[in-house]
């Protein structure tokens, strides 16, 4: 499977998109990825300045996926910070658990041109679903 993700069309204020990869820690990269180009308009540009951990704990995926995506925001809103995946832990030995590295930067409004204002990851149609070739999430933003 060919890692990756792609925005297809929602509901008319959501943005959504779909995100593959071979594992899941991959895929919650490649969420972190979506979400950050969903933010900006050059996720590129986003230089790896600062590093932040965080650990989450949910009762399945699709929850873990949507709560570490609502961080993500949160990190942006509070701590004015723009981050990504650097490295993703998840395992599910009873509950679903990530460990995760972030990396990115302040959010600057010279620097930075944003593309849409995302306020949350949203549960509509929130899915994860295994495939031959690894896994596949698809994902609703509230912009």
């Amino acid at each position: 499977m060919k890692a990756g993700y792609e925005f297809v069309e929602g509901a008319t204020s959501d943005l959504a998109f779909v995100a593959q990869a071979a594992t899941l820690d991959a895929l919650f990269a490649m969420a972190s990825e979506a979400l950050l180009a969903a933010t900006v308009e050059d996720p590129s540009g986003v230089a790896p300045s600062e590093r932040r951990t965080v650990s989450l704990t949910e009762p399945d995926l699709e929850l873990l996926l949507l709560r570490f995506l609502n961080e993500l925001v949160w990190l942006r809103d509070a701590k004015g910070l723009l981050l990504r995946a650097e490295s993703v832990h998840v395992t599910r030995q009873g509950d679903a658990q990530l460990e995760a590295t972030l990396v990115g930067e302040p959010l600057s409004r010279t620097r930075h041109v944003l593309a849409a204002d995302v306020k949350a990851a949203t549960a509509h149609a929130l899915r994860i679903e295994g495939r031959p070739e690894g896994f596949e999430a698809r994902v609703t933003l509230d912009v």
